[in-house]
């Protein structure tokens, strides 16, 4: 004995009653052509339209940090390596000693003179081109003028071209001339 289940009866509304403030309530219709569609949806272009711009403003922000704030990273830390380390000095022993004509007499100058740099290396290059930055030197003491020379001023000119000077040796023996950072006159004795 099986029995079936059988769905309840549907009720009817032929005897449903509606209120007359009820029937003045407007209800909306389907627009012409219309009838027993379905609500517009969106469809997979603008899901992929919106996946496009997610991926290209995630890869614009991800080349952003790596080029720019990263760049500027490195930049910042190698200012502050180069603040950090100490400053090497390197004799240039033994002092230059040249002569030079002044009002028709021979004076002698000699100046001690000492190089500035933070990066080992550019030590080491200095030291290995020794030759080549004492001539260099020898020749730009030698032609000075004794008046120019006798001032501040003239000293202070000098001691930027011997800069110069070394930094155009660093650079002709593949060293970077920035390394360079100063020339200082320990001695400067003129006759």
């Amino acid at each position: 004995m099986a029995c079936a289940l059988q769905p309840p009866p549907r009720l009817q509304p032929d005897h449903v009653q509606v209120s007359p403030m009820a029937s003045q309530i407007p209800t909306l219709e389907a627009a012409p052509g219309q009838e027993g569609a379905a609500p517009p949806r969106k469809g997979k272009v603008g899901f992929l339209l919106t996946l496009a711009v997610l991926l290209l403003g995630g890869g614009g922000a991800i080349a952003y940090y790596t080029l720019v704030l990263n760049d500027s990273k490195a930049a910042e830390a190698a200012v502050k390596d180069t603040q950090k380390a100490p400053a090497l000095f390197v004799a240039l022993d033994p002092p230059f000693v040249v002569n030079f004509e002044a009002e028709q007499l021979v004076r002698f100058l000699q100046v001690t003179v000492q190089v500035m740099s933070r990066d080992p290396a550019t030590i080491d290059l200095i030291k290995a081109n020794d030759p080549i930055v004492r001539n260099d030197l020898l020749l730009l003491l030698g032609n000075q003028n004794y008046a120019t020379i006798s001032s501040r001023e003239g000293k202070e000119k000098l001691r930027q071209q011997a800069l110069e000077a070394v930094r155009k040796v660093v650079s002709n023996a593949g060293g970077k001339a920035g390394k360079v950072e100063a020339i200082y006159f320990t001695s400067f004795v003129m006759q």
